[in-house]
């Protein structure tokens, strides 16, 4: 993978093309100008490369809320893709639990250069790995030297996979049993895995709990839930998809129902581009850490090529990448292997988008294509925002 292996999947393939659907969208407001270039972007992805449904919703200090769609929700019934679907967020999870972190650093009840066996005695150990030397910093900041634990079941059959309930602490062990990352940053669930369970060292109360009542329940997020053991999503929601290896040829999988606690603290949230955009909004804007921890979660090393591009870096539950029109964005990409992917981001003007699809990409060039749509949401074209576009 050349860019951005957060939104892509590892399998090649050419799948069959499905017909684009343009989903109804909520007008900007006037002055504003349409959205045709971002349209297209989404009509891109479910044409061009093959995706099942794309969808976008887009805030603008100015000009309001923006929603589009393209292609479907479900490709047996043919429903079509709306933004007021629910999906699994995946690795945005990362951005909460980094928030919940930092609240307890802002209210002294924990320090970011404590260790791992400060608060989990033992617990990182062995193998050549020891919790002593890797900071709470380190873990959200990914650089404390750890493997991923999705690493120790890439090879394992799917359809154990999605119906296996982990435990944490299972999680973590597995992690341990690989080899080493290197130095410098890596990224690895396993390091909000470990937040997360010092978090509930440190509140008695699970990382669930903590994010839903610090975060989820103050803003109102009420399309975003931890599913816990449960397989499905509740409500309406968009279904996913990925691509296997049957008898030798690719097909196309319905992944919806699948056991997202591998993920846990790092990857398990479901939400709505809505609920996404309202929490990175009111993160970013202040509302939700003093400006010390803020500045703290903001400050970023340089992160691997390979995931985040030549140029992205890594915050303490942050990536930023440059944007076309100047400046970087401040968000995060989100990927599952039951094939809903997710990336929400805000430009240095205040504007936010989140796309959202629900098939895995399986070529660089798809995976590609959804920053490209990033860009275009959160870069419109001049004659768009002086209300006259073309």
């Amino acid at each position: 993978m050349k860019k951005h292996a957060l939104l892509a999947a590892l399998v090649v393939i050419v799948g069959a093309a499905l017909p684009t659907g343009t989903a109804a969208a909520a007008p900007a407001r006037g002055g504003c100008g349409g959205h045709r270039a971002l349209q297209a972007a989404l009509d891109g992805l479910t044409g061009e490369h093959r995706l099942a449904g794309a969808v976008v919703e887009v805030v603008d200090p100015g000009c309001g809320t923006w929603a589009g769609a393209s292609g479907v929700a479900d490709v047996r019934t043919g429903r079509p893709a709306s933004s007021g679907d629910r999906f699994r967020i995946g690795s945005v999870t990362k951005t909460f639990t980094a928030t919940v972190v930092l609240q307890l650093a802002a209210e002294g009840r924990l320090s970011l250069a404590s260790t791992v066996e400060d608060h989990l005695p033992g617990l990182v150990q062995g193998n050549g790995y020891d919790g002593r030397t890797i900071t709470v910093r380190q873990l959200l900041q990914q650089t404390g030297g750890l493997p991923d634990h999705a690493d120790a079941f890439a090879d394992a059959d799917v359809d154990w996979l999605r119906h296996h309930g982990f435990a944490p602490r299972e999680l973590v062990e597995a992690a341990l049993r690989l080899p080493h990352p290197g130095p410098g940053w890596h990224y690895s669930t396993t390091n909000y895995v470990l937040a997360g369970l010092v978090v509930e060292h440190v509140t008695g109360r699970s990382i669930e709990d903590e994010v839903t009542r610090r975060v989820i329940d103050p803003l109102r997020l009420r399309d975003t839930y931890w599913p816990g053991a449960a397989e499905g999503i509740r409500g309406r929601h968009s279904h996913s998809y990925f691509t296997a290896e049957r008898d030798g040829v690719p097909v196309r999988v319905d992944g919806t129902r699948w056991n997202t606690s591998a993920g846990g603290a790092g990857g398990a949230l479901i939400s709505t581009p809505a609920d996404v955009d309202r929490f990175l909004g009111a993160l970013l804007g202040g509302r939700l850490l003093p400006a010390a921890q803020l500045a703290e979660m903001r400050t970023t090393v340089p992160g691997d090529p390979e995931r985040l591009g030549s140029e992205g870096r890594y915050g303490l539950g942050l990536i930023t990448e440059p944007l076309s029109c100047g400046g970087v964005w401040t968000g995060h990409t989100g990927s599952t292997r039951a094939g809903h992917h997710t990336v929400t981001a805000m430009a240095p003007g205040g504007r936010q988008a989140t796309i959202a699809i629900n098939e895995s990409p399986t070529t660089d060039a798809a995976a590609n294509a959804v920053l490209a749509a990033l860009d275009t949401a959160l870069c419109p074209p001049r004659t768009q925002a002086a209300g006259n576009e073309e």
